[in-house]
């Protein structure tokens, strides 16, 4: 049976992200959906975006979100985005250091960055629905139709959305703000940013079975759980 797996922001912890896929083994009937925040904090931004292209090679299908992070990046870079002047105090050194572009900044520095990987950033896209779950990285504008909704805030809304309910037939399945414990708020909302890069966990998401799949920062060991019956006990959503 096709498995379809959502993991939550990465900030450049490789080693982790490579035992959560040696865990769960995809294959090409899977789909991988990523929820942004792949670069800043974490020591191997560059390594963590080579791995996520060796692994759309590799068979899956793989869906890639863009995070506030990454917006930050390219607006750093000279391209599209918001906030770039924020990008060194936001966790964006080791980035920099990572790609080795450190005292550089616009195309000078875009100019360093290996093509594949100055391409993967550009092709990230804001959201994308998987069945019954719309993925998103930080969360939607409560009020405001889907076909409506900002980039800004697809990438960047915290509060306004995580303390609010909605009215579309859609589990939000989201990242951007780190909890200790997945966030459960059914049926209106699953987080899955379980702050890897702040020494907890990374936190992945099986769709079909309800299943958590994690992996604490620093060890081997992955850990399974399922949310099957949360999901079970929570009312209908709207149609």
């Amino acid at each position: 049976m096709a498995r379809t797996y959502v993991i939550a922001d990465i900030h450049g912890c490789l080693e982790e992200v490579e035992r959560l896929l040696e865990f769960i083994s995809p294959n090409s009937d899977d789909t991988l959906c990523f929820l942004g925040d792949y670069v800043d904090r974490g020591p191997s931004p560059k390594g963590v975006i080579a791995r996520l292209i060796r692994l759309a090679q590799e068979g899956p299908r793989c869906v890639f979100l863009k995070g506030n992070h990454e917006d930050m990046f390219l607006a750093y870079i000279g391209y599209p985005g918001h906030y770039g002047d924020a990008f060194l105090f936001n966790g964006g050194e080791t980035t920099a250091a990572s790609y080795g572009i450190q005292g550089l900044r616009g195309r000078a520095a875009a100019e360093r960055l290996p093509l594949p990987h100055l391409q993967f950033l550009l092709d990230l896209k804001t959201q994308v629905q998987l069945g019954n779950f719309l993925c998103v990285h930080a969360g939607i504008r409560p009020g405001r139709a889907l076909k409506e909704q900002s980039d800004e805030d697809l990438l960047w809304i915290r509060e306004d959305f995580i303390l609010s309910e909605h009215t579309f037939p859609l589990t939000v399945l989201f990242g951007h703000t780190p909890q200790r414990e997945v966030l459960l708020h059914l049926p209106f909302k699953v987080g899955l940013d379980t702050g890897l890069v702040y020494w907890n966990k990374l936190s992945c998401f099986e769709i079909s079975e309800r299943q958590l799949v994690q992996i604490r920062r620093g060890e081997r060991h992955v850990t399974t759980s399922s949310i099957a019956a949360e999901f079970g006990r929570a009312k209908p959503l709207v149609t």
